[in-house]
């Protein structure tokens, strides 16, 4: 919704309009219709002009430009076709006609041509009609969750990401109005997301695009993603479940963050030693839980005696789950042999106690 200043705005510019239309109507009269029925004629011109004002407000410039540029090479296309039928008698009332529906038909589909595929105006997809075809595909559209989240940013800093990442002007829209929330919570989401949108800009390197291709038809912000997608073409950075399962299901290629951290997760193999430092107690009766660098839930049993402590542990099995891995172990008690300790494949297909437990 508009607020109270730009509606204000919006209203003292219908109102000049109107009035400027209406004085050169009573002025000139271009209508044998007498003074009161050239300015109702006139306001009824500058109402059309406001209407037409207020649909273009919500469209992209390149939209419009494509559609000026089409429609002036429609035009130029009638003209030349009708210069071409010079030889055409032009007192037949079909030749008439014909000059007539090139005339109109030919700007026409001009505009709409124009119009619906101006996001080639787009600087970076003007530059990528002179490259490979193989370099069209390298678009990543960050949508407002990786934002957020952080961690492109980090990715960005290691150089792994290449191509150009493009941030839609809806998705800075969803920013604003999560950083201008109520909320404190929202809001210093909203604001953090602004700040590493920022850090990203400056990274050298990165090559960060705003786009101002929008969907006004299309609500939600990931449906709006999807379309962008497909138009540019590129693929979608995210870090939502949702919107990568709904992407995928559309045909558009989606790279997750979240999939990217966990492949990165160190590998941890049945029989191995490792440190741990266990934070708390476990749901399970005598286990402790530990935390790794990454973030890895690490669940041992006979360990809730050691919370606060670090110790030794042997690795019993490695759960693969949809929000990550989770390692099970067994503390190894002082002066044990880590041998003895390990669990056979046999013994721990006959005990799924606690990764039930936990998975559950």
């Amino acid at each position: 919704m508009l607020g109270a200043e730009t509606y204000g705005l919006v209203c003292s510019r219908a109102r000049s309009v109107r009035s400027a239309v209406a004085y050169a109507a009573a002025l000139l009269q271009p209508l044998p219709l007498g003074l009161i029925g050239n300015i109702a004629f006139s306001l009824g011109l500058a109402a059309l002009v406001v209407l037409f004002e207020s649909r273009l407000r919500e469209t992209a410039v390149t939209h419009v430009l494509g559609a000026l540029i089409g429609g002036a090479i429609g035009l130029g296309l009638a003209r030349a076709i009708g210069a071409g039928l010079f030889w055409a008698d032009t007192g037949d009332r079909r030749v008439e006609f014909l000059h007539s529906f090139i005339l109109i038909a030919l700007p026409y589909l001009g505009l709409m041509i124009g119009g619906k595929h101006g996001e080639w105006l787009e600087p970076g997809r003007f530059v990528s009609l002179f490259r490979t075809a193989g370099s069209l595909r390298r678009f990543k559209i960050l949508d407002t969750s990786v934002i957020i989240d952080g961690r492109i940013a980090d990715v960005c800093e290691t150089g792994f990401v290449d191509g150009t990442l493009v941030v839609p002007q809806f998705v800075l829209k969803e920013l604003q109005l999560v950083a201008d929330s109520s909320d404190s919570l929202k809001r210093n989401r909203g604001r953090r997301g602004l700040e590493i949108l920022q850090r990203i800009q400056k990274m050298a390197g990165v090559d960060v695009h705003v786009s101002d291709i929008d969907f006004p038809a299309v609500k939600e912000v990931d449906l709006k993603l999807i379309e962008l997608a497909r138009t540019m073409p590129g693929k979608i950075v995210t870090n939502d479940f949702n919107l990568n399962k709904v992407a995928q299901l559309r045909g558009v290629e989606v790279l997750n963050v979240n999939e990217l951290a966990n492949s990165l997760k160190p590998v941890v193999l049945p029989g191995e030693i490792m440190k741990v430092f266990i934070l708390k107690e476990g749901k399970e009766y005598n286990q402790g839980v530990a935390y790794l660098d990454d973030g890895t839930m690490v669940v041992v049993d006979h360990a809730r005696k050691m919370i606060s402590k670090t110790i030794d542990i042997v690795v019993t099995s490695v759960l693969q789950t949809t929000a990550g891995k989770m390692i099970f172990g067994r503390y190894i008690e002082v002066g044990a042999a880590p041998h003895a300790l390990v669990t056979s494949p046999a013994i721990e297909r006959e005990r799924p106690g606690p990764v039930q437990a936990q998975s559950s």
